[in-house]
């Protein structure tokens, strides 16, 4: 009868055995290089068997391939911020240098949609001062506008499910006309299907304090505004616009 051809110690240990021991004894193939030289795995892009440095090899070239492809993704969306950080600066100069308050919602509205390319921006101040009440942006608010504008914490973006906000949006008369809430809206209504909504508070206030205002984009582009998008630089747009806002308010 043939002698087996597996060593006691092959008989008495398992695979994670094996593998644990190699581990913890790393001089293993140093002491034994012609194991190495002769250990042959399979290939996973064909049939034919590798050496086990050529199997180290391919493994190395996928983790690099690997690390150059989110080096690359890091890259663009570094390039991706830089661009976003420079449009919100000159959206921030324009409205600063705005001097007239009665043109100052137009401008912010239109700021975004020339600086940002939103294809739909408008807003509304509610409990403004005397001299502004009758203005364009200052007309009747609903309750639930309101209400709805207390409870954002944070920038609202997603779907446009009939949000009365998006009536804002309608254009007074062709598209590509300013609508008469100071925002500029080129598509008809019905052609928004995202919208990101901000609430406008007083710069000094807390996220709990009642808004006075409330800004609002929109595009025919579902994927937009999405709500699992960064809101970062959302809610300093909507921090910059209450700052500038707030002017027109009682004092």
């Amino acid at each position: 009868m043939k002698a087996s051809s597996r060593s006691p110690l092959a008989e008495t240990m398992n695979d994670r055995e094996v593998a644990e021991y190699l581990l913890a004894n790393p001089e293993f193939f140093a002491e034994h290089a012609e194991v190495l030289a002769t250990i042959r795995l399979a290939n996973p892009h064909g049939k034919a068997a590798v050496s086990l440095q050529e199997r180290q090899m391919e493994m190395l070239r996928d983790k690099n391939k690997h690390l150059e492809r989110r080096l690359a993704e890091l890259l663009r969306y570094g390039h991706e911020n830089d661009s976003i950080a420079s449009k919100f600066n000159r959206w921030t100069i324009r409205v600063m240098a705005e001097r007239d308050p009665y043109a100052l919602p137009r401008t912010i509205a239109n700021g975004l949609r020339e600086i940002f390319d939103v294809p739909q921006a408008a807003l509304r101040v509610w409990d403004v001062a005397e001299q502004y009440a009758q203005a364009d942006f200052a007309r009747h608010v609903g309750e639930e506008v309101r209400i709805f504008a207390n409870s954002l914490a944070a920038p609202y973006c997603g779907a446009n499910t009939g949000f009365e906000a998006a009536q804002w949006l309608v254009p007074a008369a062709g598209a590509g006309d300013e609508s008469p809430s100071g925002g500029a809206a080129p598509e008809p209504a019905h052609a928004t299907e995202s919208i990101a909504l901000l609430a406008l508070r007083a710069p000094e206030a807390c996220e709990e304090a009642s808004a006075f205002g409330l800004l609002v984009m929109g595009s025919a582009d579902a994927r937009r505004f999405h709500d699992g998008m960064a809101t970062d630089f959302l809610t300093q747009i909507g921090a910059i616009a209450s700052a500038a806002l707030s002017r027109l308010l009682p004092r």
